[in-house]
């Protein structure tokens, strides 16, 4: 059982829960005439919420309480739950994550800690998930299955089945991760087959683009889930076949609009929202879940509906007892806002304390980093020699698509200088460039990218997922070394070069992928590198993100690693 039922109270403290419901002996809390949430019902129950042992105790009429909170002409509901998120996304540790998220009156997250595992194993799982414990934020693992995400690209840990295995005992493990490498499963690999069977309540699946036979055998290899569908006929399909569909909405992936139309008097049990990914800057500036509320009600979607999707499907697909509902017996994690068609919370509670108020947090974080994972970029000397690109009248380039983490693998007659291929900011080819950058071995994978807009310098990251090897887009050879430079000397981080200067960057220890520093830090450290990137003459609205995936061998059509172009059709 995930989360906390009657059996982990004791015999008093549960008869006293039992006087406090029955009105007979003051609660810890009461919230004074709410208007209640009931995403059960479909309805908005005007009521007291008796509190007590941080749970709620009754929902009713109940006359005094050791404290009191009038919430007359407020709405309460449940707090909201994301139902797939990679916290790592963020660029924040997961003090500053709740920081983040908690505000915005997220109460739970089910997070893939895949990019901390791509870089450190099942140690960088221990260690979030440590670092997590204390904070006002149910944390909710489910542990990652493609660990590298495929063949083509070098992560810094391998995690085999024995390694998940004990990953899924971890106390707050509840599923098996997004199994990714669906070619794998398909081709019915035995070593998937070993991950598959492992003992696990759920399998989140991983399934762009999926259809008719191939996802028939997918989802018959027993994944439950997917929140890759960015058409609402392949998401329709998927529903259709039994997957629970996660509608996603995050920093660089908006498929939110396109998806909503499927949710209906008959489907929306087996909908829930999704960030997947949402950046510091996004989380700070937009918000988390009640954004993604906001958007979906202003598209026509029911208040009471929309916010189900967030809290009370999410909390039943992944098992997640005590959450998700207004209601006796479930934590009191709950959010108060006044407007149910514009949804800003103005008050959160976690387990029946206030941790947010207006805005901002009011509970303390304590930063827990071990030292061995500030140490985890190692990269060999790289030369200009390492960029070039022989000479051909025909090539296959990467188109990045803004506002998705697909791609599209078109064929392009190349810019060709001293017998090489060269990059063209004139016709928007730029050059992709992954450096292997966990164990040195000085693998360098080359191609060329259209979609960025960069006329001058380039950016670097080492936040690529899923292996988070150095990936650099850039017009100037010159510039990407300085980049890579950049990069290396923050031992992780984000950088725009041009002209052979650093522009902007933000330093990313931590695994090579986070930052410690907190929140308002990173988030102006973020948007300054962003800003370079436009400066420096890219189109798209978030370039960083942008470039993130482009080293993500996992999603159609086309990538570069550190192996080399690899296309997925």
């Amino acid at each position: 059982m995930v989360g906390l039922g009657i059996e982990a109270l004791r015999l008093e403290e549960w008869q006293r829960l039992l006087r406090v419901a029955l009105g007979e002996e003051p609660a810890d809390l009461v919230l004074r005439q709410a208007r209640i949430v009931n995403v059960a019902s479909g309805e908005i129950e005007e009521a007291d919420v008796a509190i007590v042992f941080g749970r709620i105790a009754g929902i009713g009429t109940y006359r005094d309480g050791h404290e009191e909170i009038d919430l007359t002409g407020a709405y309460l509901a449940p707090s909201f739950i994301d139902g797939h998120v990679h916290v790592e996304s963020s660029l924040l540790w997961i003090d500053q994550f709740a920081r983040a998220v908690v505000p915005h009156g997220t109460g739970a997250v089910v997070t893939d800690p895949h990019e901390i595992a791509n870089v450190a194993g099942l140690a960088g799982i221990r260690a979030l998930a440590e670092a997590a414990a204390g904070l006002p934020l149910g944390v909710f693992l489910t542990i990652p299955s493609c660990v590298p995400a495929s063949p083509y690209e070098s992560a810094g840990a391998v995690m085999d089945a024995a390694a998940i295995a004990e990953g899924l005992r971890l106390p707050n493990a509840v599923a098996l991760g997004e199994m990714m490498n669906f070619p794998g499963v398909l081709a019915g690999e035995a070593e998937i087959y070993e991950k598959l069977r492992l003992p696990a309540r759920r399998r989140d699946g991983h399934a762009p683009g999926l259809r008719g036979s191939r996802l028939n055998a997918y989802i018959a290899s027993g994944m439950g889930s997917d929140h890759e569908s960015t058409q609402l006929e392949e998401a329709r399909e998927k529903l259709r076949r039994g997957l629970q569909v996660m509608i996603r909405e995050g920093s660089t992936e908006h498929n939110l609009l396109e998806l909503l139309p499927l949710v209906t008097e008959a489907t929306y049990p087996r909908c829930c929202f999704a960030s997947d990914d949402r950046d510091c800057a996004t989380l700070l500036h937009d918000g988390h879940m009640d954004a993604i509320l906001r958007k979906a009600i202003a598209a026509g979607l029911d208040p009471i509906r929309a916010i189900r999707l967030a809290t009370l499907n999410t909390a039943e697909y992944w098992g997640l007892d005590g959450y998700g509902l207004v209601a006796p017996g479930y934590w009191a994690n709950l959010v108060v806002f006044d407007r149910l068609d514009d949804i800003r919370p103005r008050l959160v509670l976690f387990q029946g304390e206030v941790v947010a108020q207006d805005g901002k947090a009011t509970f303390r974080t304590s930063r827990t980093i071990p030292e061995w994972l500030l140490d985890t970029v190692h990269v060999a000397p790289i030369d200009r020699a390492r960029l070039r690109l022989p000479a051909c009248d025909r090539m296959i380039a990467v188109e990045a698509i803004p506002g998705q983490i697909v791609t599209r693998a078109i064929e392009v007659e190349p810019t060709v200088r001293d017998g090489e291929v060269v990059a063209d900011p004139e016709r928007d080819l730029a050059k992709l460039v992954v450096v292997e950058r966990h164990r040195a071995t000085g693998r360098v994978g080359v191609g060329l990218v259209r979609g960025f807009g960069l006329r001058r310098g380039a950016l670097a990251s080492s936040i690529a997922h899923d292996a988070h090897n150095i990936v650099v887009v850039g017009v100037d050879d010159g510039d990407i070394l300085a980049a890579i430079d950049a990069v290396v000397a923050m031992r992780g981080g984000l950088a725009a070069v041009a002209d052979g200067l650093v522009r902007a960057q933000l330093p990313l220890p931590v695994a090579g992928i986070l930052s410690p520093e907190p929140l308002e830090t990173v988030a102006e450290q973020y948007e300054a590198v962003e800003q370079a990137a436009r400066e420096m003459g890219s189109r798209v609205p978030a370039p960083f993100a942008l470039l993130s995936f482009m080293a993500l061998s996992v999603i159609p059509e086309a990538r570069v690693t550190d192996h080399g172009l690899v296309v997925l059709r």
